[in-house]
């Protein structure tokens, strides 16, 4: 990767996490849309727990990784919430970073000197160790009409 991608790259993980460690914190606690529309029916107080009513909200149970180190937008065992928010947040997007790095890393398009053998043909196919048919040498760094 050039230098400048690298950079782009490292300016964008950088926005990243301070939106994931800072930003995060003053999203909003409300029920998003799905929530609202599962509590429908029910009555709730200020703490959004069901005091009465059917919905279909009642029957929702935890899942299985309700226990998690990073459930619920928190790190368990970090008492502060505006920093397990925000541990937590940083922890997502460097896992997602390093995953993505790595598919993107497996998936990369590898030169020719990448190939095996190097990229050269073998000692015995037509033509090995013959300059290319354009007249230029594989060594050289000019392009075609050009004088140097």
């Amino acid at each position: 990767m050039r230098k400048r991608s690298w950079g782009f790259v490292a300016v964008g993980l950088l926005v990243a996490l301070v939106l994931a460690g800072v930003v995060s914190n003053y999203a909003s606690s409300h029920p998003d849309g799905l929530d609202s529309s599962l509590l429908r029916g029910c009555t709730v107080n200020a703490d959004d727990e069901i005091t009465g009513g059917s919905c279909p909200a009642q029957q929702a149970k935890d899942h299985e990784l309700a226990d998690s180190p990073l459930a619920d937008y928190g790190i368990r065992g970090v008492d502060n919430g505006f920093l397990s928010t925000g541990l937590s947040g940083v922890a997502g997007v460097l896992l997602t970073f390093a995953v993505g790095g790595g598919v993107f890393w497996l998936l990369r398009r590898r030169g020719p000197a990448d190939a095996p053998g190097g990229g050269q043909p073998p000692a015995d196919a037509p033509g090995a160790g013959q300059p290319p048919a354009d007249g230029r040498h594989t060594g050289d760094r000019q392009s075609a009409g050009t004088a140097g």
